[in-house]
């Protein structure tokens, strides 16, 4: 089953989920006021849509994740390499190694995960 699509804004209030869960919904409301600014109403809306999708859920007002950060963010990079790089993996390997300046601890660490 694929990873359900999640927007920036939700990634953001996803990020502090994934920090605090288990966490009771009025809880994550005081959370998203203090660090996205939301107002509660945002922040239901946002968990309702969410849960919609199954990206989470929330049971007896506790919220909790059903999609994972990792999940989420292999999902996001799968279809950047799809519509940018016209699903090569290669081709975002080299424009991304041509674009950042790397150590070699980094560069070894790459290889390993290639080699593997």
């Amino acid at each position: 089953m694929p990873t359900p699509k999640i927007f920036e804004s939700e990634y953001r209030f996803c990020l502090i989920l994934w920090q605090n869960e288990p966490i009771k919904s009025t809880e994550l409301a005081k959370l998203c006021k203090d660090k996205l600014d939301w107002s509660k109403t945002t922040t239901y809306t946002v968990i309702k849509r969410l849960c919609e999708r199954g990206v989470i859920q929330n049971e007896n007002t506790i919220v909790t994740s059903i999609v994972s950060k990792e999940e989420a963010q292999l999902s996001e990079l799968d279809e950047m390499v799809d519509k940018k790089f016209e699903g090569s993996l290669p081709a975002f390997i080299a424009a991304f190694g041509r674009r950042q300046s790397l150590s070699d601890a980094e560069i070894e660490e790459i290889r390993r995960i290639i080699q593997r």
